[in-house]
């Protein structure tokens, strides 16, 4: 077991937080708090997964692993006691999570508020589930706390003493954020309630965080507010600047919103740090971000989880304490990291079976990682039910409300056999993606496969079916599949999920028509002459899905590939640099820019565009492979040697990049050892390709 290199470690979760939107209020002083924060320690972007939902991330927050191992893939499942459907519940989880890890080994740890975290779960510390701020009864009525909200169950009447109905939010705590309030006709416009309701969801958490840190003995605790998220769901569409279709007195009244929303946040972060104290090891993380400018979206999908298009790639990760780096940006963060970090913070091993690693880069000395085959065959009680418990029924049907108005489930209805059927279809599609998104395509095109002939009018099975085939090389089953789709306009294909509806209410409907056309269609058409050659065809294809979704980064990426297998230099770079107008962010499109560079010969430049795309994106092998090109192109060997053997880390049958490390370690000081492997791998990979 290695030294423990925290003595206490704070975990707080800000749902769908965003540096986009952070670092503009920072400049002007508006969050100081977390300014503070991050001078003292480090930041950086942290990198989702897909689908993008927030009980799927959440998890694998807490568990260091992807949704295909922790079993949670949306918002509801089945349940077998009503023989309806259920939120997700904590005994979904068929792992242990990062609190479940520290109970088994005697620490006190508390979480609050966690996303699928009810039944409260019988941890050593304060468990809260994410019912217990719901208000279910009118103001002025008897408001009981759902049964399995809170561990132990000696706390339940303390506790419940700190939640804060809707009812009790007054002007005082809404005009601060939305100074026109006095103007809103309540009984046609319903948001003020909606702003009430998510501040009394959020302050009632943050009660029990402050309460906790104040009475009880800690050594972890976790923390989940879903206020920016459901702020954003609610309010994005009056941020700056104006969205066509958004009336300007609307605009007025709620266009501070969002911002207010941060800011309030940063108070509540304020009164966790003071009470955490500085011996402490705080990390503040968010899920996924949020569109809040161009590219937020015209439309919402007709499907479930439809609103997730809202959402960013990319989340917040920042972390200070004791021997953590001050004022530093680290890279290559993703949400698996943050369990097995917090494992080696506690001086704890890693299990081989946890996707993320840990952020060593954020440390101010390279800590040593500890390792066993799996937490989940360590013996002794680390506070996980029953696969079985029973679920409040009132407090399930809460819930289910609340996902409901929120846009990411379909109201269930009295047909109970359809709304089981619907709920499994949907599990059985966000695993698939997940699976894709864990480079398991094949296990992914099964599911899809199924999905497509059980489901034959949900043209978004056939999609993903179809991308299945791409990246597995089976392009003539992919092309079998879409050839009935391919220019059929909406109103000859059945399915809604792939329509849009507006994507807030204030948007101008007569923007979707039934004659829209599915780029999508197109452009997995196009991807499918691209892999056959046909490149001027592929052009074709890809350049009509763009005409129709402009605002599509993906879209340019796939068209400046194109040009450059075409040698199409200059083409190339003006795609590649729309798609980094449209996504800065984009991976993909800065790892174009590093080609078009070195094909240039601007090298420098090239360097800089791959550094900035892998830092954006570890797992680019090509990107690595572009550095060290550029670099060795301006003579720094060794970090070209190690950009090389990074790509090959990821990439083993990379041949040029044993090329590469075969030149560069025949040049004065080079490994001759290595020398020679790389020479044999050389030759070797050049007679398989033979």
């Amino acid at each position: 077991m290695s030294r423990p290199l925290a003595k206490k470690v704070l975990l707080i979760g800000w749902d769908a937080a965003d540096w986009k939107i952070i670092n503009p209020l920072m400049d002007h002083g508006l969050m100081p708090t977390l300014e503070a924060f991050v001078n003292e320690g480090v930041m950086g972007n942290l990198a989702t997964l897909q689908p993008m939902l927030s009980p799927m991330l959440w998890n694998s927050i807490a568990t260091g692993k992807r949704p295909e191992k922790h079993g949670i893939h949306g918002f509801i499942e089945p349940d077998p006691q009503t023989g309806g459907v259920r939120p997700v519940t904590s005994t979904s989880r068929k792992v242990k999570a990062i609190w479940n890890i520290l109970t088994q080994r005697g620490y006190k740890a508390h979480v609050l508020g966690w996303f699928a975290g009810h039944p409260a779960e019988p941890i050593n510390g304060v468990s809260v589930s994410d019912l217990f701020p719901f208000a279910t009864v009118k103001p002025g009525e008897t408001w009981p706390l759902p049964a399995g909200a809170v561990h132990p169950e000696s706390l339940r009447e303390r506790l419940a003493q700190l939640r804060i109905h809707v009812g009790e939010v007054q002007s005082a705590a809404i005009v601060p954020i939305i100074p026109q309030a006095a103007k809103v006709d309540q009984e046609k416009d319903h948001r003020l309630e909606m702003f009430a309701k998510i501040l009394a969801e959020n302050c009632s958490i943050h009660n029990v965080a402050t309460w906790v840190l104040e009475n009880q003995e800690w050594d972890f605790l976790a923390v989940y507010y879903n206020g920016i998220d459901h702020f954003c769901h609610g309010f994005m569409h009056f941020h700056p600047p104006r969205m066509e279709g958004v009336p300007e007195e609307l605009f007025e009244i709620y266009q501070g919103v969002v911002n207010g929303a941060y800011r309030f946040h940063d108070m509540m972060l304020e009164r966790l740090l003071q009470l955490a104290g500085p011996e402490a090891t705080v990390l503040l993380v968010s899920d996924h971000g949020f569109h809040s400018d161009h590219l937020r979206p015209r439309g919402i999908p007709k499907e479930p989880a439809g609103p997730s298009v809202q959402h960013r790639r990319l989340g917040i990760f920042a972390m200070k304490g004791p021997g953590i780096r001050r004022d530093e940006r680290i890279y290559e963060a993703t949400l698996l990291d943050v369990t097995p970090t917090i494992l080696n913070l506690f001086g704890l091993p890693v299990g081989e079976d946890m996707d993320g690693r840990v952020l060593a880069q954020a440390f101010e000395n390279t800590p040593e990682v500890d390792r066993i085959p799996s937490w989940e065959d360590e013996a002794g009680e680390c506070g996980m039910h029953p696969a079985d418990l029973r679920m409040d029924p009132e407090a399930a049907q809460a819930v289910l409300q609340q996902f409901v108005a929120l846009g990411y489930i379909q109201e269930p209805g009295e047909d109970k056999k359809k709304a089981v059927a619907v709920a499994v279809r949907e599990q059985r599609y966000n695993l698939a993606r997940a699976l894709m998104n864990g480079r398991k395509p094949g296990e992914a095109l099964e599911l899809f496969l199924a999905l497509v002939r059980e489901w034959p009018d949900e043209v978004r099975f056939a999609q993903h079916a179809a991308q299945c085939y791409l990246t597995l090389g089976r392009r003539e089953e992919a092309r079998d599949l879409l050839r009935h789709l391919v220019d059929a306009p909406v109103s000859k294909q059945p399915s809604e999920s792939a329509q849009s509806v507006p994507s807030h209410p204030d948007a101008d409907k007569s923007r979707q028509t039934e004659s829209e056309p599915r780029p999508w269609v197109d452009w997995t058409m196009g991807l499918l002459c691209y892999e056959d050659g046909e490149f001027e065809r592929a052009l074709e294809y890809l350049q009509r899905a763009a005409a129709a979704e402009p605002l599509l980064p993906d879209l340019h990426l796939a068209i400046g590939r194109i040009y450059l297998r075409m040698g199409r230099t200059e083409d190339a770079a003006r795609a590649y640099e729309r798609a980094l107008e449209i996504d800065a962010d984009s991976a993909e499109g800065l790892h174009g820019m590093a080609v078009v560079s070195l094909r240039r010969r601007e090298n420098e430049l090239a360097a800089e565009y791959a550094l900035r795309a892998v830092g954006v994106q570890h797992y680019l092998p090509m990107g690595h492979y572009h550095l060290g090109v550029a670099l060795a192109r301006l003579g720094n060997y060794p970090r070209a040697i190690l950009a090389q053997e990074t790509a090959l880390s990821m990439l083993p049958g990379l041949l040029n990049a044993h090329r590469w490390l075969n030149a560069l370690h025949g040049r004065a000081g080079g490994d001759p050892v290595k020398l020679v492997h790389h020479r044999k791998m050389a030759q070797h990979l050049q007679k398989q390709r033979r």
